[in-house]
């Protein structure tokens, strides 16, 4: 009989190696910026140990893996280990990892507690008694075999010899080789004899043998005169002899006796050489294996949801009922169901959830998904349920039409939530839950907001009290102390050292005119804009005095609260694309102008710093559900007249990485499309650089009745019949309105979906001449929608509209250059969103326009502040008004500036000297009035007819007093 075939574990190793190479390539060609991760946990600093590690760091680095070996003290405890291997357990960059035994401490350490709790999907060694059970059982495809005997396996598999059928003898039940060999030639169909030392027919028993793995760790232990000619000899053992030939004075042998082996058997393993270099490549072998499953398991876009069945009831419950009466899925489990990692979730209890801004960076070369802003026509004051057809369209998209589909809708503020406005959850079969904790604090955002806020206006009026009341020397031994002898500047103050044109890093270098330059801001009390703010709709701090404690020496001055969400601060969490950015933007907050017209910034008070301190948390998306399961991200609320009133640009990019290409998500602008679509449009996607594939506008038949000359719609009042029985004519006429906003989406290069938000009261002809109507004025299509009532089903029409206009062509772009000047921006809006002739500026926002553009704030975007109750400046003229000019009547009284978030705002309309609120155009009177303003204490005479200009609250609220005082209760209004 010809001498064994030699089963070379180098030669087999390599070709496993090249073969594993080229599996990485492809993975990080597929996955641009992925790489397989192996992490190696080592106690102690064993040589032998140290041997074994850089044979497995040089093997994965030869073949792409990247490898982190992990060394702990021999001090390390049980509690260090677990520690650390609970912080890899979690972490998604290592797809395997190894505990390297023996664990060499001085303490004692349990073995197998450690090697269990290697979490059992990154277990790549197999010896988790989970993977052991896996493989005992036979689940083969669904654990980790221990590195050795999958390299025996594989060195028996070049042979070209069947197992199946086969009889097998393993000597040796390590729970590292011997027992798991037995399992794995087991089920491969092999029949199998465990033998160990206390086999007293050990010899007879190899003799049967046609395939035999040795792992007894005795030297030369199985004779070859034992062996059964034509047997497949695998050797896994690695002794030491003494041989006097060798430098060491030893030599390595295995647990056969190779030479009179290899006479009879057909295959065998040579030590070394044979299964050792199969061990390293197996371990390779797996942690590629582990990061293919990771890949399939966490492929963006790739979602494996659980959608909650609705159980509808008519009549439509209230909105808490049903909210109430939802199960909502753990959140943790909404997390993993999108392809989010467990170190990527801050849980907020069992609803909610904060998500890290890492998963940008893991997804960053991830395709976007289908971008959808929903809008509406111009509203009534109750509202025309964006909100709800929000959620109605995800809960269609996802858990009807199972397409990958985020919704992203704004923070609502305490203010209208208790308020007439309510909540802002969405209603009916369409909410947010838990609601109340949608509505209510969340995780706190807004309260970060405010803290953040009125720190500034702390540090405002700290400063001009610290300025009047100290020297020069004394500010500057505040603002730079001397510790320990030393005093340094902070990154804060070499850039506002740098702003002054100071170029010097020594505290003590400085003139005296330098440091009175760098200590003193010298703020103008006038020129102040920031306010402090409170998230509730208190009416009685609107206007405050502040600093009469008798420690504030006489400093005082009239400030107001304003609600929170109104804070710049909100408008920059809402733009900032990252922690570092919205860092940046807090820096550039304009506060106030020194008495020189020199802009004073939030850098310049020395709290950027605190600033993003207090919002490290708060720029993080929230995670939450709707009804039927599908993901939303809730975060960010700035209104949307002051500000841009949409969600945050972080929760918009994060969701869009999330659904992968073919998913959507689904972001809601507030107020109607001459609004929040027109600032979603020029403020949000021009700084995100996101672009929208779909606008749905949302109308109502009840909106387009008042639009078409229906009386007025008031909150908590009962409709009037107009708006509960059948006018089509109204309807008709009130159309005018929906032509413009879907002309106003179109003007942008987006395709427009209208969503007819079906109310009860609205008949079957109405709604079709809706529908008609707005898709004769170019909408791509319109449906009716009955969401509120059904859930996503009621919204399904909708979705298969919004998918098919999402596959036409977008030609989106902005309005305006930014580098146009500031008055041709508002111009622009005014005459192309709103239908305006022309604008007209009062002297005040005329000087402050110049100001701006001085101050190097003019290419700016622009920001309207103004009524959303019509599409012109006076909330009483509905339709489509055309040909106004704004304003003439009533003109931009102001611009302000928000420079931190990155947008002028233009006031649109005046104010009453007396009460600070804009005027009405006009009012009719029935008898000649001469009265006078005892404010102001100017008379004003008038006969019977129309006033314009003039102020009817301050009327009503008795400002105004004359000899005819009772006429004032016979005044009629227009």
């Amino acid at each position: 009989m010809a001498p064994a075939e030699i089963l070379s574990g180098k030669i087999v190793s390599g070709q496993v190696r090249d073969r594993l190479k080229q599996q990485v390539v492809e993975m990080t060609e597929k996955f641009p910026g992925f790489r397989p991760g192996l992490a190696i946990l080592q106690v102690g600093n064993r040589d032998d140990s140290n041997l074994y590690i850089n044979m497995k760091l040089k093997a994965a680095a030869e073949i792409g893996i990247s490898a982190n070996h992990i060394k702990l003290p021999n001090t390390a405890t049980e509690a260090d280990v677990l520690k650390c291997i609970a912080s890899l357990n979690t972490d998604p960059a290592v797809h395997g990892f190894i505990v390297q035994l023996p664990l060499d401490s001085d303490k004692p350490i349990n073995t197998e507690k450690i090697t269990n709790a290697v979490a059992p999907e990154k277990d790549v060694d197999g010896l988790s008694s989970i993977n052991a059970g896996k493989l005992s059982r036979g689940d083969l495809g669904d654990c980790f075999i221990p590195c050795t005997p999958k390299g025996c396996m594989e060195l028996i598999r070049q042979t070209g010899v069947q197992v199946a059928g086969k009889r097998a003898v393993v000597i040796g039940r390590s729970k590292i080789v011997g027992a798991p060999m037995h399992d794995l030639l087991l089920w491969n169909n092999a029949t199998v004899t465990t033998c160990h030392s206390k086999t007293s027919t050990l010899a007879e028993e190899v003799g049967k043998a046609d395939i035999l793995v040795v792992a007894a760790g005795r030297a030369e232990m199985v004779k070859g005169e034992w062996i059964k000619p034509g047997a497949i000899v695998i050797d896994c053992g690695i002794n030491h002899v003494p041989d006097s030939t060798k430098a060491s004075g030893k030599r390595v042998v295995g647990d056969v006796a190779y030479s009179s082996a290899k006479e009879k058997a057909s295959f065998i393993t040579p030590v070394p050489g044979g299964v050792g270099p199969m061990t390293v490549a197996m371990l390779m072998q797996s942690t590629v294996e582990s990061a293919q499953r990771f890949l399939e398991k966490f492929q963006p876009g790739k979602w494996t949801i659980q959608y909650n069945q609705l159980t509808l009831k008519m009549p439509v419950p209230s909105d808490i009922e049903i909210s109430q009466s939802c199960i909502p899925k753990p959140i943790d489990q909404v997390a993993k169901e999108v392809g989010l990692f467990p170190d990527e979730v801050e849980l907020y209890g069992q609803t909610k959830a904060k998500i890290q801004l890492s998963v940008l960076k893991r997804l960053q070369n991830q395709p976007d998904g289908k971008y959808v802003v929903v809008t509406g026509i111009t509203p009534t004051p109750l509202g025309e349920g964006k909100s709800t057809t929000t959620v109605g369209l995800v809960q269609a998209l996802g858990a009807h039409l199972r397409q990958n589909v985020f919704a992203c809708v704004r923070q609502p503020s305490q203010g209208p939530t208790f308020g007439i406005k309510g909540g802002a959850a969405g209603g009916g079969y369409c909410q947010v839950v838990p609601m109340e904790e949608f509505n209510l604090h969340l995780t706190g955002d807004i309260h970060a907001i405010t803290a953040a806020n009125n720190l500034v206006a702390a540090a405002i009026d700290a400063r001009i009290f610290h300025e009047l009341t100290q020297s020069d020397q004394a500010l500057y031994n505040r603002l730079v102390p001397s510790v320990n002898g030393v005093r340094k500047f902070s990154d804060i103050q070499i850039r506002r050292l740098q702003k002054l044109g100071i170029n010097k890093t020594d505290p003590m270098a400085l003139t005296k005119e330098e440091v009175n330059a760098f200590v003193r801001l010298d703020i103008d009390p006038g020129t102040i804009t920031w306010q402090r703010v409170l998230d509730t709709n208190d009416r009685f701090l609107r206007k405050i005095t502040i600093g009469q404690s008798v420690t504030e020496k006489g400093f005082t001055r009239t400030a107001q609260f304003d609600i929170t969400v109104s804070s710049e601060i909100m408008a920059v969490l809402a733009l900032a694309d990252g922690l570092d950015d919205m860092k940046k933007r807090f820096g550039r907050m304009v506060v106030a102008s020194s008495k020189k017209g020199i802009p004073v910034t939030a850098d310049d008070l020395g709290v950027t710093g605190a600033l993003a301190v207090l919002m490290k948390d708060a720029v993080k998306p929230n995670l939450m559900q709707t009804l039927e399961g599908t993901p939303v991200f809730v975060h960010a609320g700035p209104f949307a007249n002051i500000a841009h009133g949409n969600s945050s640009v972080l929760a918009d990019k994060i969701a869009l990485k999330l659904v992968g290409k073919d998913g959507f998500v689904v972001t809601e602008a507030g107020f109607g499309a001459d609004i929040g679509m027109e600032k979603f449009f020029n403020i949000k996607c021009r700084y995100s650089g996101l672009r929208p594939h779909v606008v749905v506008l949302v109308a109502t038949v009840r909106a387009l009745k008042m639009h078409g000359g229906g009386p007025a719609v008031t909150a908590g009042v009962p409709l009037p019949k107009e708006y509960t029985e059948e006018n089509l004519q109204l309807v008709a006429k009130g159309c005018s309105n929906l032509t413009k906003q879907i002309q106003n989406a179109r003007m942008f290069g987006v395709p427009v979906v209208v969503a007819v938000n079906a109310f009860k009261t609205d008949t079957k002809a109405e709604l079709a001449l809706v529908v008609q109507h707005a898709k004769e004025a170019g909408a791509f299509d319109a449906v009716e929608c009955t969401h509120w009532a059904e859930g996503g089903k009621g919204a399904l029409a909708l979705a298969r509209a919004v998918q098919r206009a999402s596959q036409a062509p977008s030609n989106f772009k902005f309005l305006y250059n930014v580098e146009l000047p500031v008055v041709d921006k508002i111009r622009l809006i005014a005459q192309q969103v709103y239908g305006a002739r022309d604008i007209e500026l009062l002297p005040e926002a005329q000087e402050k326009v110049a100001l701006y553009t001085k101050q190097g704030f003019g290419n700016l975007p622009i920001c309207m502040a103004k009524t959303h109750l019509s599409l012109s400046h006076d909330p009483e003229q509905k339709g489509a008004p055309t040909g106004f000019v704004l304003p003439i009547v009533l003109p931009i009284r102001d611009i302000r500036a928000s420079v931190g978030a990155g947008f002028l705002y233009p006031l649109v309309g005046t104010v009453c000297g007396v009460c600070g609120v804009r005027k009405k155009t006009s009012f009719a009177f029935q008898e000649s009035l001469s009265v006078k303003c005892l404010k102001l204490g100017e008379p004003l005479s008038f006969t019977v007819g129309v006033l314009t200009v003039q102020c009817i609250r301050c009327l009503k609220r008795g400002f105004l007093r004359g000899k005819r005082e009772a006429a004032i209760d016979h005044l009629t209004f227009g």
